[in-house]
């Protein structure tokens, strides 16, 4: 058995996520997006799995994460809940399918709820999307917040580049997280932004804080899965660490097998029926 496989199996919960804000215990969360990589990712004791809209990029190879749809995010997050019994679910609504307007947003909120059994919704911005977060919560539904570098309006931005460096941006997004803890979201993800404003951000809400990029002030840290397990070598910013080379294993692996195939020594004997 593992060594890191927790002790408390207790379920994750929005109460216990602002528990561990108040107790100053980090909160752990990587993303998943399939049954087999999330049951791993919750034995090995991750607090949060976030079923992330970059499974547009990761699984589906697209260079942004506006192609998901809704159909695609919901067969994704059905997919992880399925492999988890302790950590805490979040489920991305993909790009427009909130943008519209609030009623299309419950409507899509309470569709992906209803057909994936995840524990919370995440939708980025702030002011702009307000009205569409409080309906949300209004019907029952928990939200994740996401601010500073929103990857759903990277055409706007044009740039993947930290945000929130100048004055302006940087008091923008703190109002957006007082208005989004004032809500009552049960978290934010901060993504590419100055250390030091990510952990102002931390110190004036009330929810825990996610930070991706943000430094190690904020209340926790999110990574995709397949960055920090080295899948792709060639995406290297440098908030990412890697804590495995899968490529180059998986590769290996691999070729070890065809090798074997073609040399006729698998399956031997003991491999037949």
């Amino acid at each position: 058995m593992s060594k890191y496989i927790v002790e408390d199996t207790r379920k994750v919960t929005t109460h216990r996520l602002l528990e561990m804000k108040k107790c100053g215990k980090k909160i752990a969360m990587l993303t998943s997006y399939d049954y087999t990589m999330a049951k791993l990712v919750d034995n090995a004791g991750v607090d949060c799995i976030l079923v992330g809209d970059s499974a547009s990029n990761v699984m589906a190879g697209n260079l942004t994460t506006l192609p998901m749809t809704m159909d695609q995010m919901i067969y994704h997050a059905r997919s992880v809940v399925r492999g988890v019994n302790r950590a805490f679910v979040v489920c991305d609504m993909p790009f427009g399918s909130y943008q519209v307007n609030a009623t299309e947003g419950v409507k899509n909120a309470i569709r992906i709820m209803k057909e994936t059994g995840c524990d919370c919704l995440k939708l980025e911005g702030g002011v702009e999307i307000a009205d569409t977060v409080k309906r949300i919560l209004d019907s029952g539904i928990p939200v994740m917040g996401h601010l500073g570098l929103t990857p759903q309006s990277i055409n706007k931005f044009g740039t993947y580049t930290v945000r929130a460096r100048e004055k302006a941006e940087a008091e923008k997004l703190i109002n957006d997280a007082r208005l989004l803890d004032e809500l009552g979201c049960c978290g934010v993800v901060l993504e590419k932004i100055p250390a030091s404003l990510a952990t102002q951000v931390s110190k004036i809400v009330n929810m825990p804080t996610i930070g991706i990029g943000a430094g190690h002030e904020t209340d926790g840290q999110v990574l995709v899965i397949d960055d920090m397990l080295g899948m792709d070598q060639a995406f290297a910013p440098k908030f990412l660490r890697r804590y495995a080379n899968l490529a180059e294993i998986i590769t290996d692996a691999i070729g070890q097998y065809v090798q074997d195939v073609k040399d006729v020594t698998f399956p031997n004997s003991e491999e037949e029926y």
